[in-house]
């Protein structure tokens, strides 16, 4: 049995920004339009899943959309979504981020090395855990890409973790009703949490990477003295 939703009447959905956006989908196209729209959150992050999915939980609950159809049509978004992205970072290559990464300021080749060895390691458990956090839930698909995770093994933890995430959002929108919006905000704090933590070890690779560089750039101008 489904939770019972907490609604009192049969109120008309958002009419403004991205969940008024997600509105217009969903009526046009029904559960779909839920799918849709959580495939371009893939693709562009800063469409937020925690205000599309309860939202799609919460049409569901007003008996617009079929809830079993929401949470399947959802995942499918999410998977194909990723999807793309892992063959965004396939046609990027190894070769090619090697060379991008040579480029950028602080970064060392040596960096990704330890990035691929890491992600040989733990890809799965990456993937799978990745499709719960923040930001990374689209980043974690090009990395998989570019070290050429087997395309199976990519479907089989993103679904796994698109379908946990999907569905514990859209049966939160469902069962709180008019309250849906709620679960923004209390994903609100994850995130910025999550957030937080990025920028901080950013900060902190950063402060360590400068210093690394000024002994190194030290141990060069001693060497570098004429003796005697």
């Amino acid at each position: 049995m489904y939770p019972t939703p907490v609604y009192a009447a049969q109120e008309p959905g958002p009419t403004g920004g991205i969940a008024g956006w997600a509105t217009d989908l969903m009526e046009k196209l029904g559960a779909p339009g839920a799918g849709l729209a959580i495939a371009l959150e893939n693709l562009f992050p800063p469409l937020p899943s925690e205000v599309v999915l309860p939202l799609a939980g919460f049409t569901a609950a007003q008996g617009k959309m079929n809830l079993v159809a929401v949470l399947v049509c959802t995942t499918l978004g999410s998977v194909l979504g990723a999807l793309l992205l892992y063959w965004l970072g396939s046609a990027i290559g190894r070769d090619r981020m090697r060379r991008v990464v040579a480029k950028i300021p602080l970064v060392k080749v040596e960096d990704l090395d330890k990035s691929e060895k890491w992600f040989g390691k733990h890809g799965s458990k990456a993937v799978f855990f990745g499709r719960m956090i923040p930001v990374f839930r689209s980043l974690i698909s090009i990395p998989a890409g570019v070290e050429g995770m087997p395309l199976v093994k990519f479907l089989t933890y993103t679904t796994l973790g698109s379908a946990l995430w999907n569905t514990a959002f859209v049966m939160a929108g469902y069962a709180l009703g008019d309250n849906w919006q709620s679960v923004e905000g209390y994903v609100g704090i994850y995130s910025k949490g999550v957030l937080g933590l990025m920028a901080l070890a950013v900060v902190v690779f950063v402060v360590k990477r400068v210093r690394e560089n000024r002994r190194e750039g030290s141990s060069s101008s001693r060497e570098d003295e004429p003796v005697g």
